[in-house]
């Protein structure tokens, strides 16, 4: 039978053993190419994507090789025949997702794909612990829903009640959140406490860049 490798590319070890070594090109010649990053290395960032986009985008991006999450939740919705619950995003316009800087463009030419979120220009990375934690919620199959995140000094509007198309600014007063409404006339304003869910910003705050 013909040899891999010729006697003559053998050399004995300095023990007199008489247990040949592989040829110093040997290991590289196994191992094969340099391998890329981790995808575990990699930082998370997000992506702004074409509304309703989320989840198509998730897949065509691991089918390009990327590790991509686009996290969804369900939720009832009622019509005036029948209620239907059905699968929404939580990040309604944004879609997560692992690479390098080298290759960005490849995920920037993929359909449906606007940009990264940046700061100045450059694309903000995300914790991946952040990223962990969304993906434990999504995973646990506990009742989960998107939260506006409210600050105090934010305007606001309210979307659900007797008071819903009111806009004005939300204060925090002890443990309860209040909406200030003003008569910019007469310069006086009313507070009414409302709930946190029953609100939405004016100005999105999900996501920096946003």
């Amino acid at each position: 039978m013909r040899e891999l490798y010729p006697a003559s590319s053998f050399s004995r070890t300095g023990t007199g053993s008489g247990v040949s070594s592989l040829p110093e090109n040997a290991a590289a010649f196994f191992s094969g190419p340099p391998k890329e990053p981790e995808q575990e290395e990699l930082p998370w960032f997000a992506l702004t994507v074409k509304h309703q986009h989320e989840r198509a985008i998730e897949a065509a991006l691991q089918y390009k090789g990327f590790a991509a999450f686009a996290p969804m939740y369900r939720s009832r919705r009622q019509w005036s025949d029948r209620t239907k619950e059905i699968e929404l995003p939580l990040f309604s316009g944004y879609v997560f997702c692992r690479f390098a800087h080298e290759t960005k463009a490849r995920v920037l030419n993929t359909p449906a794909i606007a940009r990264v979120v940046d700061f100045g220009g450059i694309p903000a990375a995300i914790p991946a612990a952040e990223i962990e934690a969304i993906r434990a919620i999504v995973n646990s199959q506990l009742p989960v829903r998107p939260w506006p995140q409210l600050r105090p000094g934010d305007r606001v509007r309210v979307e659900r009640g007797p008071l819903r198309g009111i806009e004005g600014t939300l204060v925090r007063e002890k443990d309860a959140l209040q909406l200030i409404v003003s008569v910019e006339l007469l310069q006086r304003a009313v507070a009414v406490q409302v709930d946190a869910t029953s609100v939405v910003p004016l100005v999105s705050r999900w996501l920096p860049g946003a």
